[in-house]
């Protein structure tokens, strides 16, 4: 309602819009009579009979916007009413007049003296009451006080425990901003430690790619060699049937000569050749096993199991040689070369081992095992004791082994 009466206010009499209201062809509102003064104000040459607006013609420019408004020769009456914002103004102020009055607070009054107000108040009950109840009433043998003092010592102690539970209040707030960001940190670092831990895969799995390119280009290094060793073979073996071959013929053909002289002289020279071409000692041979590639074996055992072993290298407490520690200090102060510990080198990858081919033996002995990957933690200083104190066991993810060929 109070939006609705700002709307409803001349920009002229700066009050509510007096019937009759006009509207202005920009389409703003003016009471009628201060749309007249405007114009009377703009026009000050122009002749006016008791208050009424001139019958000729004339302009001014609208309060609002400063926009030219001109006039007919009926001046302001020629100008439209608005019944819209006069309906609206009834309404509004129909509305204004039904509107419950408020009602007066009343003083609280005693149950048992209806007449009576509650000005004192019984210390001995914790209950506020009237003069009467302690002259005749039930609280005649009660300690009483004026309700003025009570009321300021009760709100005292109201205000003190306000000003406690705001408090309060404040620090739970604080607590809860500490706790969220503690989740933002927890969910930054979570995700900072997974991208480390999918680099260190992606490290992992390219190095596997790696070895298994090295060591499928041996394997078909070989193979090539082989292949091409056996396939000059074979064209040699070729060669040499197909010139028996045509030995045989010419030896087929000479048998059937049936002149002795002929035959005499062409049987001796094709009985050498005969001879010759059953002596295969110059050709080569294939050893038995010359197609076994199982020298090529690989022992992934222990690369498995070191795979399958891949953990977080847990940091615990050591409690028992802090204990140890802390009774030697109470006896004698031992020295400083007893207590500390060599630090371990890190665990390295066992390498992938492979069974290079020898021209002697088709299947050698497999290598000897490696030692597996132990995820082995150094000793743990001073300032590392004390953070895991605070904070509990730490958890990191170590690969250094993988990145050593």
């Amino acid at each position: 309602m109070d939006g609705l009466e700002k709307q409803l206010v001349c920009p002229i009499c700066l009050e509510m819009f007096s019937k009759p209201v006009v509207i202005l062809p920009c389409q703003h509102n003016l009471c009628r009579k201060c749309a007249n003064d405007v114009f009377q104000a703009s026009n000050p040459y122009l002749s006016s009979r008791t208050g009424a607006t001139v019958t000729s013609g004339g302009r001014f420019r609208c309060p609002s916007c400063r926009h030219e408004v001109v006039l007919d020769r009926h001046g302001v009456y020629g100008l439209q009413r608005n019944l819209l914002v006069e309906n609206i103004i009834d309404m509004y102020k129909q509305g204004s007049s039904s509107k419950p009055e408020p009602e007066k607070k009343q003083e609280p009054m005693c149950e048992e003296h209806p007449d009576e107000k509650i000005n004192i108040y019984c210390i001995t009950c914790s209950a506020p009451t009237c003069s009467l109840c302690k002259v005749f009433g039930q609280h005649k043998d009660c300690q009483v006080a004026p309700l003025s003092h009570v009321f300021t010592s009760q709100k005292a102690e109201l205000t003190d425990c306000v000003s406690l539970l705001v408090g309060n209040n404040e620090r739970i707030q604080g607590i809860v901003s500490q706790l969220d960001e503690t989740c933002r940190a927890v969910d930054e670092n979570g995700r900072r430690q997974k991208s480390k831990v999918c680099e260190t895969f992606d490290r992992l799995f390219a190095l596997l790619e790696e070895k298994k390119g090295e060591m499928t280009v041996g394997i078909s290094s070989e193979q090539e060699e082989k292949l091409d060793y056996i396939r000059s073979l074979n064209r040699k073996y070729s060669e040499h049937l197909e010139e028996t071959a045509k030995l045989l013929e010419t030896a087929i053909q000479t048998m059937d000569e049936p002149e002795m002289a002929v035959f005499l002289q062409s049987a001796k020279p094709l009985l050498q050749k005969l001879l010759q071409s059953t002596d295969t000692s110059h050709l080569d041979n294939v050893q038995p096993g010359y197609e076994n590639m199982d020298h090529f074996t690989v022992n992934f055992d222990p690369q498995r199991r070191a795979l399958a072993d891949v953990d977080f290298i847990k940091l615990d407490d050591d409690d028992e040689s802090e204990d140890e520690v802390e009774a030697g200090g109470q006896q004698h102060v031992a020295p400083a070369a007893t207590n500390q510990q060599p630090s371990q080198p890190p665990p390295q990858a066992p390498p992938l081992h492979t069974k290079s081919p020898s021209p002697s033996s088709s299947t050698p002995p497999a290598p000897p095992p490696t030692p597996l990957p132990t995820t082995s933690s150094a000793p743990q200083t001073d300032h590392q004791s004390e953070s895991e104190d605070k904070d509990g066991p730490k958890h990191v993810f170590s690969f250094s082994w993988l990145n050593q060929k």
